[in-house]
């Protein structure tokens, strides 16, 4: 009927999770990455894969490297937001860290000043998880415009 159409609003999507156990083996951190990848790939949120990419390296790369034990990655996703988070076995708080202009010679360090600028947030928290005692470092992206997270939906 003309004049009667009204604008729909979409469906906010629902929110997910997903978790990955990880071993301590170096090999993790590709397996990592790749399934972040294929996780954002398949919820539509592709302008996020390279920067999640870098993050999620980065922090898995940090538990597998700086503990002896399991590691996990986690990957959520609520009204906007990415969340990607590393769990290791590693009680100790993260080192603080400083910007990547002051580490430009440096050998390590630069992974959570990496994190620190690439996300809208970050921080960390001490978290039990297999029976040991450890922490989740954690970090959040906001969605680009035009991204949903919603099955089938691409990027703008």
């Amino acid at each position: 009927m003309p004049g009667t159409e009204r604008e729909i609003e979409p469906i906010a999507p629902a929110p997910w999770e997903y978790a990955l156990s990880i071993p301590n083996d170096p090999r993790a951190v590709t397996v990592s990455r790749r399934t972040l990848r294929l996780i954002l790939t398949v919820h539509g949120l592709i302008g996020l894969v390279d920067t999640a990419e870098l993050i999620a390296t980065e922090l898995v790369s940090n538990a597998v490297r700086h503990t002896d034990g399991p590691a996990d990655l986690r990957v959520q996703w609520a009204g906007g937001v990415l969340r990607i988070g590393a769990w290791d076995a590693d009680p100790e708080p993260p080192p603080p860290s400083r910007p990547l202009d002051q580490l430009a010679e440096s050998e390590d360090g630069r992974g959570l000043a990496l994190v620190r600028a690439c996300s809208d947030q970050w921080g960390w928290q001490p978290l039990a998880r297999h029976g040991r005692r450890g922490k989740y470092v954690w970090c959040e992206l906001l969605a680009v415009s035009g991204e949903s997270g919603a099955p089938g939906a691409s990027a703008a």
